[in-house]
């Protein structure tokens, strides 16, 4: 598979598509079929696997990392990505409400407890997870430069930072943000036109795209606009050869930002169909009729 270099940091390249543990929780994989789950995807050339401490109330880094743990070697194959600075009630602490910590305290120590329930020494690339009103951009860049110096993070990034949030962060920090995880999707194609996806591209930050596929909303969903983009895919796919699973991915790697998609299914068949996208060009004409379906109304 294609692999997608940064720009900024000759340290740090993904697989053309992700791997997204989020609900590795809910897959009821023992330890060995999630170490076997990994192995596969690595040799279908996904190597990056996303994961955030909070995930499956805060419980899927150690589910990666007990899998990572039967057999080290794999580490060295991947590059794992993980988020922090969100605090979400769950059942091992006593939050009085949801909310957001960027302090330096809170990174330093949740960077620490990653790396001990993924069993690492390191992470590929750290997020921080969403904008914190109360961010201290000078305090913030200060730990992450001090992690990135003490090898634990190789690389650094936000989710869900608008282009001035970026902006902010940056001008304070001596490492590149070279990611910029957002929400992007035939459903919400809004980070097109909104500036986020131009800034990525301006400042050759690497876009990876969560929720890729609306959160299956745009297979099932019944809103109208879905409805529009099936009944569109469903005419180009004899002229195309792609399912919509492959047209979806296929749409959002055409963007010339080098998107990274985000996938989240544990169920390996339906990857291995999708991911054949990879390989397969959406032309122009098609990527508009999408848009146009999307939309509801043709460009301005």
């Amino acid at each position: 598979m294609q692999r997608v270099v940064s720009a900024l940091s000759s340290d740090f390249s993904m697989s053309r598509v992700a791997m997204g543990l989020w609900r590795l929780d809910s897959w009821q994989m023992s330890p060995q079929d999630r170490l076997g789950f990994a192995e596969e995807l690595l040799d279908l050339g996904v190597s990056t696997f996303d994961l955030a401490d909070i995930y499956g109330d805060y419980q899927c880094e150690s589910l990666f990392g007990e899998a990572l743990r039967l057999k080290p070697a794999v580490r060295e194959r991947m590059e794992i990505v993980t988020k922090c600075g969100i605090k979400l009630c769950g059942s091992n602490n006593a939050f009085r409400l949801n909310h957001y910590d960027s302090s330096a305290d809170h990174v330093r120590a949740s960077v620490e407890n990653s790396l001990r329930n993924l069993g690492t020494d390191y992470v590929d690339l750290l997020l921080l997870h969403r904008p914190d009103p109360l961010l201290d951009a000078d305090e913030l860049a200060g730990v992450l430069d001090s992690l990135v110096a003490a090898g634990k993070v190789r690389s650094v990034g936000v989710s869900n930072y608008l282009p001035h949030q970026v902006a902010l962060l940056q001008s304070r920090l001596k490492t590149p943000l070279v990611a910029n995880q957002i929400e992007v999707s035939l459903l919400h194609s809004a980070p097109m036109f909104d500036g986020q996806l131009d800034h990525c591209q301006q400042n050759r930050i690497l876009p990876m795209a969560w929720s890729p596929f609306a959160g299956g909303d745009l297979f099932t969903g019944g809103a109208e606009t879905a409805a529009r983009v099936r009944d569109c895919m469903e005419s180009l796919h004899g002229e195309l050869g792609m399912d919509a699973q492959q047209m979806a991915l296929s749409w959002l790697l055409r963007h010339p930002s080098r998107m990274v998609p985000v996938l989240g299914s544990g169920n390996l068949e339906r990857l291995k169909g999708a991911l054949t996208a990879v390989d397969k060009e959406m032309p122009l004409e098609p990527w508009f009729m999408l848009l146009r379906a999307a939309r509801g109304r043709d460009v301005d």
